[in-house]
């Protein structure tokens, strides 16, 4: 099979085939917390499900670093070997590498002082506070693996090697799956045995990109001597702040949503509504996974001035995002009940609230691609404003202000409501700001 270049000119069938592993290798990153909900529910109960789902907002809030450093990280990069400068782009690949050890450390150490307090400030029951703790000290203790993890996934595509990443993230996600069946399933662990296994294949999914990207390796980019530029760690922040607005707000939000379910049907709210955040994180994880494939080519494409190959990537994404967000709609609704009854099955009452609240919340992903698309073009334009405008406005205010608002009226139901309101909302924004910019970065 030819090798794909970013330099390449591509149709969609090369599109698809360059950005398959990026959706792929995303799609098993989420696997960790699917597989983790499934046991928990299944072998310990909805208590310790529902605690699990509580607190995982925290630990996102502080990985998100990475996935910051990453997506910003990898458009100064792929921008430095667009204008054929690999020098740098090796060192600076490596400051933001080495970055990331030196932050994950530091929010681990305070992760594991606090999380306590925060379990019992996002309103843990009695019963639920042990597991919230418990979960959370065993994940935080790997915190450095998983923002690792998150950085490699954006650098690999950048390297031109991102079936090298798929594999590598293959790997690690039918670890955590194994153990996830040893630990919680035969050797009855519960949530402690759900968190070792994700543990241990955030180790693996970190420990063997650093091991090749240490290697003489075929790719693009090798981690060594890192350049110390405090400007361009900035701009990689600045260009990734999308990113991490983005995971942020969906766990703030997530908080927000858990308040309110457990103010209006308690326990069994924030359960369902665990349920749907599993699936979505498989659903959106395709697109970001698009979006992290595609972001390579435009940052390579802008910093060599191809502006024909721009307008073509941009006009097949928007094409593309289309299809898939109406293949996934139209699979959500068929696979509602299915999916609900692998989770929660035992509990009818649960199982009823879970069903009916996907047959609302499947509608929303005909609308997500296109603002998590163009989110992410903003980035490898350089532009993090921007990129974060749309992420902020997506993931915080819309569904802050929706979910606060619609239950008002609608109860329960208007929680659901509320996800697929903020979508079509950050939609909307998102093409009025693709219309506004076209002409600046030429794409249209």
């Amino acid at each position: 099979m030819t090798h794909i270049q970013l330099s390449d000119h591509f149709n969609y069938k090369k599109l698809l085939r360059f950005v398959a592993s990026p959706i792929l290798m995303m799609v098993f990153t989420s696997v960790y917390g699917v597989v983790d909900g499934f046991f928990i529910s299944n072998y310990t109960g909805k208590t310790p499900f529902a605690a699990v789902n509580l607190i995982y907002p925290f630990l996102m809030i502080l990985g998100s670093v990475g996935f910051m450093l990453g997506t910003g990280g990898a458009a100064v990069v792929s921008k430095l070997l667009g204008e054929g400068d690999r020098e740098n782009a090796d060192k600076y690949f490596s400051l933001f590498v080495y970055a990331t050890i030196v932050s994950g450390v530091i929010f681990a150490a305070v992760g594991e002082a606090i999380v306590p307090f925060v379990a019992k400030w996002f309103k843990a029951t009695d019963d639920m506070l042990p597991h919230c703790v418990l979960y959370g000290r065993i994940i935080l203790a790997t915190m450095p693996c998983f923002m690792l993890q998150n950085v490699f996934q954006a650098f690999f595509s950048t390297a031109e090697k991102p079936t090298l990443g798929f594999i590598i993230t293959v790997f690690a996600g039918c670890a955590n799956i194994a153990l996830d069946g040893i630990l919680v399933g035969a050797l009855d662990m519960g949530v402690s045995g759900a968190a070792i296994a994700t543990g241990i294949s955030q180790i693996i999914g970190a420990i063997l990109p650093l091991a090749y990207f240490f290697s003489r390796n075929s790719g693009l980019l090798r981690l060594g001597r890192a350049r110390w530029n405090f400007r361009v760690l900035v701009k990689a922040c600045s260009n990734g702040l999308s990113e991490f607005v983005s995971n942020v707000s969906a766990s703030v939000v997530s908080i927000v949503f858990n308040f309110q379910l457990m103010r209006l049907v308690g326990e069994n709210g924030v359960s369902a509504y665990g349920v749907m955040m599993y699936v979505n994180f498989i659903y959106v994880a395709i697109f970001i996974g698009y979006a992290i494939g595609t972001a390579p080519i435009i940052g390579y494409n802008y910093g060599a001035q191809n502006h024909d190959e721009l307008k073509n990537i941009f006009k097949k994404s928007m094409v593309l995002m289309g299809i898939i967000g109406i293949i996934m709609t139209g699979l959500a609704l068929g696979l509602a009940y299915p999916i609900s009854k692998m989770y929660v099955g035992y509990d009818a009452e649960l199982l009823d609230m879970t069903t009916n609240a996907f047959y609302i919340f499947a509608f929303s992903f005909v609308f997500s691609g296109y603002s998590i698309f163009s989110s992410s073009m903003f980035t490898a334009f350089g532009n993090g404003v921007i990129s974060a405008v749309i992420s902020f406005l997506r993931t915080l205010v819309f569904q802050l202000a929706t979910v606060m608002v619609l239950p008002i009226f609608f109860g329960v139901t208007g929680v659901w409501v509320s996800m697929l309101v903020a979508e079509v909302l950050a939609t909307a924004v998102a093409v009025a700001l693709c219309i506004a910019k076209r002409n600046r970065y030429s794409y249209a």
